[in-house]
């Protein structure tokens, strides 16, 4: 079912960086967007959209700004001033292909570009765009991913505890996948009972993805990932598969998979395609 909104992505991006202007900045903007990968961000924003009663057309300048803010942060994240990686998604990291600096610019324009998207389609027309793109703005700035990232960076140089790794890992991974959820569920006039449960629901479900992330850096391959396997270990980071073990890590991933779709059970509308999902997400390979 992520395979339809995958298509719809790859389209909407490939035609969007088509229409801007053929210089540098443009082709590395471009270069990482069009890397691929899951596309689960703007996937979750148009499910979110059908489940609070949203227009797929309408929201899918969101989706796309959700990508960007995603991919923006990651060619921040292979810096070799942070994670220092050469591969992402099986092909070069933008650094590699276009140097620091250009890397650095690409990933502050995507940003820019992200919020501008946010900005003219819902903040100028209507409070609940507004909101929406706030929701979004608050969720990737200072005391969502940004934080996370900084905390990820100190996990490098100290062993983080349970709590550590949850308040680090709701931030980096957990705050732009509920955003995902909250930001069409804003728009389109869900009550506030509905918000919070759909927020929560994100929260976990980035807690349970980055649990599964752990597992696969120990026991997948480069090939299969498309990334490098077994950094965390080398560098000392502190992971849940470090602190428990890998047999505790999937259990744990289970139990945090089963809180989410008990949430979705509560929310009196058409959740399924999300509930499948989020089981999907639960045996993915990569």
């Amino acid at each position: 079912m992520l395979k339809r909104y995958k298509t719809l992505m790859d389209e909407t991006i490939l035609n969007y960086f088509r229409k801007l202007p053929d210089n540098t900045l443009t082709e590395a903007m471009a270069y990482s967007m069009n890397l691929g990968g899951k596309r689960l961000r703007p996937a979750l924003v148009l499910m979110s959209s059908k489940i609070f009663g949203g227009d797929e057309a309408e929201i899918l300048p969101m989706a796309l700004a959700m990508e960007m803010i995603h991919t923006y942060s990651l060619i921040h994240d292979d810096l070799p001033a942070m994670d220092n990686d050469e591969l992402r998604r099986g092909k070069p990291t933008n650094h590699i292909v276009y140097g620091e600096a250009n890397a650095i610019l690409a990933g502050d324009a995507l940003l820019n570009e992200a919020f501008s998207l946010l900005l003219s389609n819902y903040a100028v027309k209507s409070t609940e765009g507004a909101r929406a793109a706030l929701r979004i703005s608050e969720a990737s700035g200072r005391e969502g991913m940004i934080l996370g990232q900084v905390y990820d960076l100190e996990n490098e140089k100290k062993k983080a505890d349970l709590s550590g790794l949850i308040s680090c890992h709701n931030r980096k991974t957990g705050e732009l996948i509920a955003a995902s959820l909250t930001g069409p569920a804003v728009l389109y006039g869900a009550t506030d009972e509905e918000i919070e449960k759909i927020h929560t629901f994100g929260i976990k479900l980035g807690l349970a993805f980055q649990i599964q992330d752990d597992i696969l850096d120990r026991t997948s391959t480069k090939e299969i990932l498309g990334k490098s396997t077994g950094k965390d270990e080398k560098s000392g980071k502190s992971t849940y598969v470090e602190l428990f073990g890998i047999e505790k890590s999937r259990e744990m991933a289970r139990e945090v998979t089963s809180e989410c779709l008990e949430i979705l059970k509560s929310i009196d509308r058409d959740t399924k395609e999300l509930s499948d999902v989020t089981e999907q997400l639960m045996i993915r390979t990569y």
